[in-house]
């Protein structure tokens, strides 16, 4: 009978095995498919502003994706994202988070790739726990989000009154679009 885990304990665990598993040669290859999957999908939805997010250890590198693009900026005090165009340069500064962002102008992006920490096939997303793409992607309904998972990261939790379904989920052996 496997555990049960809480969203933190699930977090830790996920995050372990992503860690473990960034080590092994399978890793690049996985980079490789979603890169080809992202670049085809990013094909077909034609946006006008890609919202991207610099990568942490572990995650799908996505910058360079697009001519146009925007890095989110992170606020502690008040817990809110928002996108600011970024022209692909090294960025000079962090955010509120001490994650690397830049200094453009405030956009709205129209696709947003979001990082996934855990995914279900219902389109729920584990995050980090501080809710900041939730909360940006509730005060967005009519954009694209799309989230970027590795597919060993798939796993059962509940979602919460404040989740909402991703657009997509695209990790390197799927495409999956929730009903």
């Amino acid at each position: 009978m496997s555990q049960v885990l809480d969203r933190p304990g699930l977090r830790q665990q996920l995050l372990a095995a992503r860690r473990d598993w960034a080590g092994t040669a399978a890793f690049a290859a996985a980079q490789q498919r979603v890169s080809q999957s992202l670049r085809e999908l990013l094909a077909q939805l034609e946006p006008e502003v890609l919202g991207v997010y610099w990568p942490l250890p572990g995650e799908f590198e996505v910058t360079g994706l697009s001519a146009h693009q925007a890095l989110p900026y992170a606020f502690k005090a008040d817990r809110r994202m928002d996108y600011r165009r970024w022209d692909g340069r090294a960025p000079t500064q962090n955010d509120e988070c001490g994650i690397p962002a830049c200094t453009g102008a405030v956009v709205v992006p129209d696709v947003v790739l979001v990082p996934c920490v855990g995914f279900t096939r219902g389109g729920y997303r584990l995050g980090y726990g501080g809710g900041y793409f939730d909360r940006w992607l509730a005060a967005h309904p009519g954009v694209t989000s799309v989230g970027l998972a590795w597919s060993g990261a798939e796993a059962a939790f509940a979602p919460e009154a404040h989740d909402l379904p991703l657009s997509l989920i695209l990790t390197e052996t799927d495409v999956i679009v929730p009903e």
